[in-house]
């Protein structure tokens, strides 16, 4: 297998690293508790998804 002859520099290097970085999750607030959530997700906390309950949530006793 080929070695590289010349070596690359580091901005070279760095633009090929450019895109293997993760992003950061984009949060969207719910519009009926304002808690942090997923979006096009139905809310983990009180189970509505554009202003329909979709998911039951379980009372604890």
């Amino acid at each position: 297998m080929p070695n590289p002859v010349k070596r690359h520099s580091r901005t070279r290097r760095n633009k090929r690293r450019s895109h293997d970085f993760l992003t950061p999750w984009s949060l969207s607030t719910c519009p009926q508790c304002h808690e942090a959530k997923l979006p096009h997700r139905a809310c983990p906390k009180c189970g509505t998804y554009k202003g329909m309950e979709i998911t039951p949530l379980k009372k604890s006793a």
